[in-house]
C-alpha cells in the first residue's frame, strides 16, 4: 500500500476525547507542532508556523491515550497521515490533516514519565490501589497480584 507514515512531536492542544464508533472506541485529540528555525542573519532562533494535526487512536491505544495524556503534554506520534477535505456551509473548502496513530508517547526530551503495564482483561493497573489492598490484608496474610490472583501461601522452595 502507498500510505504516508509520519512521526512528529508537539503538544496536546485539548483533552483527549473518547467515543464509540461501531463496536470500537476511538480517542481523538489535536497536536500542535511548531518547528524552530535558526536565523543566521540575526543569530537567533524563531518559531515557524504551527501545524495542527487531528490524531485518532483506536481501541487499546485510544484507551491508553485517554488515561495517560492531558492538555499541554509534549508527545511523539507515529501514524498514517491523511488529508481530509471538506466544504463548510458558506462554500469554503478546508483541509484537515488527520493522523491514524500507530503509537503515541510522552516526549521524554521535555520531561519524565511513568509507565504502568496494562494487564489483559483488567485494563490499566492502579499500583497505589493494589498496594493499599495488600496493606489491608496485613503482613503475612494473603496478597493480591496485579493480575487479580490471590497469593495465600508461601511458594514451595
Amino acid at each position: 500500500m502507498n500510505e504516508t507514515e509520519i512521526t512528529f512531536q508537539g503538544y496536546l492542544g485539548n483533552e483527549v476525547e473518547e467515543r464509540i464508533v461501531g463496536e470500537a472506541s476511538v480517542a481523538t485529540f489535536r497536536v500542535g507542532s511548531t518547528p524552530r528555525r535558526f536565523n543566521r542573519k540575526d543569530n537567533s532562533w524563531a518559531d515557524a508556523e504551527t501545524s495542527w494535526y487531528t490524531v485518532n487512536a483506536w481501541r487499546t491505544l485510544g484507551r491508553h491515550c485517554v488515561a495517560s495524556l492531558s492538555t499541554g503534554d509534549p508527545v511523539v506520534v507515529r501514524g498514517r497521515l491523511q488529508a481530509q477535505v471538506w466544504t463548510d456551509a458558506e462554500g469554503h473548502t478546508h483541509q484537515t490533516m488527520v493522523v491514524e496513530a500507530i503509537s503515541v508517547g510522552h516526549d521524554l526530551s521535555k520531561g519524565t514519565s511513568e509507565f504502568a503495564k496494562a494487564v489483559p482483561g483488567l485494563g490499566q493497573v492502579d499500583d497505589a490501589a493494589l498496594r493499599e489492598l495488600n496493606a489491608q490484608l496485613g503482613v503475612g496474610g494473603p496478597q493480591m497480584t496485579s493480575d487479580g490472583q490471590v497469593l495465600d501461601e508461601e511458594p514451595a522452595a
